[in-house]
């Protein structure tokens, strides 16, 4: 499978989960979270969302000429690594009430915004040479 086609696959998987997350906010647990805690899971709903659309990016830009940089495919792990380890701390977090668990999150954080600069890179200083 070619990167492009797997960070579309997530894509897919990390905006279905997203949505699915979200929806398990609204109906499932509404009333049984205290609501910082409920406001927590629906950071993590929002912000895996925003990121999954972002590698929806990432897999297209992979086919055009851009899909010869290094820094694009190092942003886009970055930004699946980012967004497990963000959103799951955090989701991990309201729905234990272990707030060392939020811990995780600012690395979470800063993978996301590495693999932002990394696609900021990518766009400035394009491809390397093809052999």
């Amino acid at each position: 499978m070619t990167l492009d086609r797997l960070f579309f696959a997530l894509t897919a998987l990390l905006g279905g989960t997203a949505v699915a997350a979200g929806a398990f906010a609204t109906h499932a647990l509404r009333g049984q979270l205290a609501p910082r805690l409920l406001e927590v899971f629906e950071t993590a709903a929002r912000y895996q969302m925003y990121h999954a659309l972002a590698l929806g990016i990432v897999a297209l830009a992979l086919t055009t000429s851009l899909g010869h940089s290094p820094w694009l495919m190092i942003g886009g792990w970055a930004l699946v690594v980012g967004t497990v380890i963000f959103s799951g701390s955090l989701y991990a977090l309201s729905l234990s009430g272990l707030t060392l668990l939020g811990a995780a999150a600012p690395v979470g954080g800063a993978a996301l915004m590495m693999g932002w600069g990394c696609l900021g890179l990518a766009a400035l200083l394009g491809t390397k040479p093809t052999p």
